[in-house]
C-alpha cells in the first residue's frame, strides 16, 4: 500500500471561535517503521505545545503490536487551532512523517464532549464511547471535589465570602471552575477512569440467539 499524507484529511464539524476543540486522529503506522514513528509523533506532540492556546495532547495504540495509533490534542478555541493546522512547524512536521504512516482518519469534538473522545478503530477494536451515565459520573468525580476545595479555600481567605449575594459568589465560583475543569480536572479524571469509560457494555459480551 502507497504511504500517504498523515495530516488531517477529515470534513470535521465547525466549530464556534469559543469553542475548545478536541482532534481525534487514527494513524496506520509502518510495521517496519516503528521506532521512527514514535520519534515522529513526539515530535509533533512537542511542536503542538509551543503554541497558544494548546490545553494537551496524547497518543495510545489498542495493543503492542497494533498499527492503528491514536492521537489527540486538544486546542482552546478554533482560531488556536487554525494557527496551528496551518503552520509551516506542522506542515514540515506531516511532510517528515509521510514515509511512516499508512493512512489516517481525523475526528474533531468541541466542548463537553471532546472530554470523553475514544479511538475509533471500527467494530472490532474493543473501544467504546462512554455510555452518558458514565460521562455523568465522570463529570460529578470531577466536579463535587473541585467544588469542595475551591468553596474551602475561597472561604478561607474570604471569612464574609457566604454573606455576599448569590449572583456574584455563583459568577465568580463558575468564573475559576469551568477552566480549572476543562484544563485540569477532566483531562485527569478521563485517563484515571479510562478502562472503566471505554469498556464495552455487557450485551456486547452476549452471544447472539439463532
Amino acid at each position: 500500500m502507497s504511504s500517504v499524507s498523515p495530516g488531517n484529511d477529515g470534513n470535521p464539524a465547525a466549530a464556534g471561535p469559543s469553542d475548545s476543540v478536541t482532534v481525534s486522529i487514527t494513524r496506520r503506522v509502518q510495521p517496519t517503521r516503528i521506532a521512527e514513528a514514535t520519534h515522529w509523533a513526539q515530535q509533533g506532540m512537542d511542536l503542538a505545545s509551543a503554541f497558544p492556546g494548546f490545553l494537551g495532547s496524547g497518543w495510545v495504540r489498542t495493543s503492542a503490536d497494533s498499527l492503528s495509533w491514536h492521537m489527540l490534542y486538544r486546542f482552546d478555541n478554533s482560531d488556536s487551532l487554525d494557527a496551528w493546522e496551518g503552520s509551516d512547524e506542522r506542515a514540515e512536521w506531516l511532510a517528515q512523517g509521510v514515509d511512516y504512516i499508512l493512512d489516517s482518519r481525523v475526528q474533531k469534538r468541541t466542548g463537553i464532549e471532546g472530554w470523553f473522545d475514544t479511538p475509533q478503530e471500527g467494530a472490532d477494536s474493543g473501544i467504546y464511547q462512554p455510555s452518558q451515565w458514565k460521562q455523568t459520573v465522570a463529570i460529578g468525580l470531577g466536579f463535587f471535589p473541585t467544588n469542595v476545595v475551591f468553596t474551602f479555600l475561597v472561604t478561607l481567605a474570604i471569612p464574609e465570602w457566604g454573606g455576599y449575594p448569590i449572583v456574584p459568589r455563583i459568577l465568580m465560583t463558575t468564573l475559576v471552575m469551568a477552566p480549572t475543569m476543562t484544563l485540569l480536572v477532566m483531562p485527569w479524571i478521563t485517563r484515571w477512569l479510562r478502562p472503566w469509560l471505554t469498556r464495552p457494555p455487557a450485551s456486547a459480551y452476549r452471544r447472539p440467539q439463532v
